[in-house]
């Protein structure tokens, strides 16, 4: 369910600056008329372009991660990605109205939020891949991003080159250096939905590395709001298009996964705390902290790097402007294949990915809408989460994959709860994950 989309085909409309240069541009280079960010449209073509200051402090009493107190030439987030987000609905570039959508925080203890938006799974992209590989190779024959409309396209995003924060309102598009953007998702889930799209003519899968996901919480720092959160889904975990993104919303009320209360593992030596989620439906791992923002990105990427080398899918959510980032194995893809999730759950036809593991819940029928409670939502919850014994086994796998990033020279455990085990415990670990939810001929087909 969550973050698919599908691109909505629609007349050669750019933004208001661009109209008649980009005719120019494509009646030059015989375009193939969508002007799309394929090599056939791209040639002289220009789009906004916003170059952030890379931070390199991790100061937790400022809202932005050590970024100094000096006013931008343009408000990142409402000025710029929200009032561009405006803008594309206005021109009428969204397959619905997101905003006329019902939404309610349901009572209870934890405040999970429901919205009702009937109309769109039958709107989306149907997935074109397998979901039991996290790791596949991009096939440019199915759908990817550079096949969207540049008016799609709110601007580009990266690290300034002079170290201070600079906007451009209209900048050529790098093909050799294949830029990052941020694009509307045309099947919104809430206010403001944009992806992220790190080096988007590189056409990288849909895989973590530590450059992209430094990148992502860049953005959230620069957002500064902690309303405004990215999240991400790997293959097997609900991404539905295997083509590098990452996603995000703005919505003014804290995720009930953000409430959770929490149990500290360990502190690495770059002062990364990590801690366990505590009486949430899922469980999951908390990262936060760190001497720098990379610190903490550098430690987090190695973990979901390990994860998909490891076949696990996985969700994350990058919260409070990057300070905080929520990391969530899962399993229901797998235990849905295997019939082992229940059919009241499979009649509500979600599927949990980041969002609706946070606490947000969109649900696509009125009956569920309306009977909503957080029963109902830990019920769902519930049937992605990993058993106590495997969410210690793949802990482990982390762990260790943490200790080797750079050779274990920065990320070592400081004082660990959970340590890291032998190569030889590490391949048997892998197995018993990989077999622990199937029968014993698939798990022999597995482990030959």
């Amino acid at each position: 369910m969550s973050m698919t989309l599908r691109i909505k085909r629609v007349p050669t409309v750019v933004s208001n600056y661009q109209k008649d240069e980009a005719e120019e541009g494509a009646r030059r280079v015989g375009g193939c008329g969508r002007n799309c960010l394929n090599q056939c449209c791209i040639p002289g073509a220009k789009l906004p372009l916003y170059a952030f200051k890379k931070l390199n402090v991790n100061d937790g009493d400022t809202g932005l991660l050590g970024r100094e107190k000096r006013e931008p030439p343009v408000a990142f987030l409402d000025s710029l990605l929200l009032g561009e987000w405006e803008d594309r609905m206005q021109r009428g570039l969204f397959r619905y109205d997101v905003t006329a959508c019902e939404t309610k925080v349901i009572p209870g203890q934890f405040g999970f939020i429901a919205q009702l938006n009937e109309g769109r799974h039958l709107k989306k992209r149907p997935t074109e891949f397998r979901v039991d590989k996290v790791l596949q190779p991009f096939d440019g024959s199915k759908f990817n991003f550079t096949k969207v409309g540049q008016e799609e396209v709110l601007f580009q995003f990266e690290a300034s080159k002079d170290g201070e924060v600079q906007f451009f309102p209209s900048a050529p598009i790098d093909v050799e250096s294949s830029p990052s953007v941020v694009a509307i998702n045309v099947s919104p889930i809430e206010y403001g939905h944009v992806l992220l799209i790190p080096h988007i003519l590189e056409r990288l899968p849909q895989r973590i590395d530590r450059e992209s996901f430094l990148l992502a919480l860049h953005m959230a720092a620069e957002a500064g709001n902690p309303y405004f959160r990215l999240g991400y889904n790997s293959l097997g975990a609900f991404a539905t298009i295997n083509h590098l993104h990452f996603q995000a919303y703005y919505l003014a009320v804290t995720f009930p996964i953000e409430k959770a209360p929490t149990k500290k593992i360990s502190t690495l030596n770059a002062e990364v705390k990590v801690s366990e989620l505590l009486n949430y439906p899922v469980r999951g791992l908390v990262f936060e902290g760190g001497n720098t923002l990379q610190d903490l990105s550098n430690t987090v990427s190695d973990a979901c790097i390990c994860l998909q080398e490891n076949n696990i899918p996985y969700n994350v959510l990058i919260s409070d402007c990057g300070k905080r980032i929520f990391l969530v194995p899962q399993c229901y893809a797998e235990k849905q294949a295997l019939g082992e999730v229940r059919a009241e759950i499979l009649d509500t036809q979600v599927n949990p990915a980041v969002w609706e593991i946070s606490g947000h819940m969109v649900l696509k029928r009125k009956k569920d809408y309306d009977e909503a409670s957080d029963e109902n939502a830990w019920k769902l919850l519930a049937e992605v989460s990993l058993s106590e014994e495997r969410f210690l086994e793949v802990n482990a796998l982390i762990f260790e994959g943490i200790a080797s990033g750079d050779n274990g020279n920065e990320n070592l455990l400081k004082d660990p709860e959970v340590k890291p085990r032998s190569h030889e415990e590490v391949n048997t670990i892998n197995k018993r994950v990989h077999c622990s939810a199937v029968n014993e001929q698939i798990c022999r087909v597995f482990t030959m």
